[in-house]
């Protein structure tokens, strides 16, 4: 009966929810595009008169080499220019705090992120200390990046986290073991170039579990009760680029037709879960990222299709979506949404078999799974418009099914 009325209240606060959030100011980044395009972006930024730019990247993106084009290319645009390698994996308050400091220290009016979803993020966090005169934990939550950020212009290495078109930023506390989601459309990027140049040197598991994040957040914003019209195109065309050039990209990594193509999908992933928010999925692969470090995209991956089979069994809604989703991507042209729904997740499934990624998490731990599931639930209780929602027990139950055959036998 408390889940019944906590299910009510929150489908009525969700509809609220999703009345604000289609009055909320969005303007989306200015775009380059195609092989080269961050080029584009250096002449753009050029113009703009900044004092000094502070480039945001990962110190393996330097040692690679791969980013010395653009750094030539500043040079002889006249555009000064200083490097903060110091963001990892899940960027911690520290790192940012420290790439705030040389900021200061250098004097840059401006940010350039070149790097995956984590370097973009922490991008975010630097140029929003540089304008709030507050502690940044005091900034996660929806809403408080009052004063904006600095001008961030944006150069995705990774095809998947589609940061460069969201509103959204997620740290990690590693003292409590947890993530902090900043969510404001002052977030924003200025500029961004999507360059498939850029992504030729990608591994094939960052390729996979990067495009699979795109494909997250098509499907979970598509089944969101906060979906509109834009959302639906946009998501509906992630999720076919992804369904049809991912493992183009994974199997033949220099293509850079099905890697522009995937850099398309990041995007319009991310302008889709911006307006229409994600689910247990990301919820999920949250607290594995913040207990066991597991890189998010691979997270996502894992979760998917238990989460998926969990709201098919209760959610008329999440069947007929995701039968369309089936339809759209050419997965099946079964008029039954069940069969449709169910070949979705088949796909889904045979795709993370291909690219290696294990059914199972192995760092899940059977003695974790209470929190994980309360932690869970507990982001995604005000946050997400999910098609069904889950009870502790129904939370539990999903988690010991992802621990596969070989701990379930084990008590937690």
């Amino acid at each position: 009966m408390l889940f019944f009325i906590e299910k009510c209240f929150l489908h009525v606060y969700m509809y609220i929810f999703k009345i604000v959030t289609r009055l909320l100011p969005f303007k989306w980044p200015l775009r380059f595009t195609g092989p080269g395009s961050s080029q584009q972006l250096l002449q753009h930024i050029a113009q703009q008169n900044h004092q000094h730019l502070l480039i945001v990247t990962d110190a393996t993106l330097v040692k690679l080499g791969l980013i010395q084009p653009l750094y030539d290319q500043a040079t002889a645009l006249n555009i000064k220019h200083t490097t903060y390698s110091g963001i990892l994996p899940d960027p911690t308050l520290e790192q940012i705090e420290l790439g705030y400091a040389l900021l200061n220290q250098v004097g840059a009016d401006a940010i350039l992120a070149i790097g995956g979803g984590s370097v973009i993020d922490g991008a975010k966090m630097i140029g929003a200390l540089a304008k709030n005169n507050k502690p940044l934990a005091n900034m996660t939550g929806l809403f408080k990046v009052r004063k904006g950020i600095l001008p961030l212009y944006v150069v995705p290495t990774t095809a998947g986290t589609g940061s460069e078109a969201t509103i959204a930023a997620v740290v990690s506390d590693p003292v409590a073991k947890r993530k902090l989601a900043v969510l404001d459309p002052k977030l924003m990027p200025t500029a961004l170039a999507l360059d498939a140049q850029i992504m030729q040197g990608l591994p094939p598991a960052i390729t996979a579990a990067t495009g699979i994040d795109a494909l997250t957040h098509a499907i979970e914003s598509y089944l969101s009760r906060n979906a509109t019209t834009h959302t639906n195109e946009c998501a509906l065309e992630c999720a076919r680029l992804v369904f049809q050039h991912l493992p183009t990209a994974y199997h033949q990594g220099n293509n850079l037709e099905a890697r522009q193509h995937m850099a398309q999908a990041s995007m319009l992933g991310g302008m889709a879960f911006t307006q229409a928010g994600v689910g247990y999925i990301h919820a999920i692969a949250h607290n594995l990222g913040a207990l066991y470090h597991v890189p998010h995209g691979l997270a996502n991956a894992m979760v998917m299709p238990y989460v998926l089979t969990f709201s098919l069994a209760g959610s008329a809604r999440a069947k007929q979506r995701m039968a369309q989703l089936a339809r759209h991507c050419g997965i099946s042209s079964d008029s039954n949404d069940q069969a449709a729904a169910e070949a979705l997740i088949a796909k889904i499934e045979a795709l993370n078999e291909e690219f290696g990624i294990p059914k199972h998490p192995p760092e899940l731990q059977a003695a974790d799974i209470p929190y994980i599931a309360k932690a869970a639930r507990s982001e995604a209780r005000f946050t997400y418009a999910v098609p069904r929602y889950m009870n502790q027990a129904m939370a539990e139950q999903l988690l010991t099914e992802m621990l596969g055959p070989k701990h379930l036998n084990e008590k937690h």
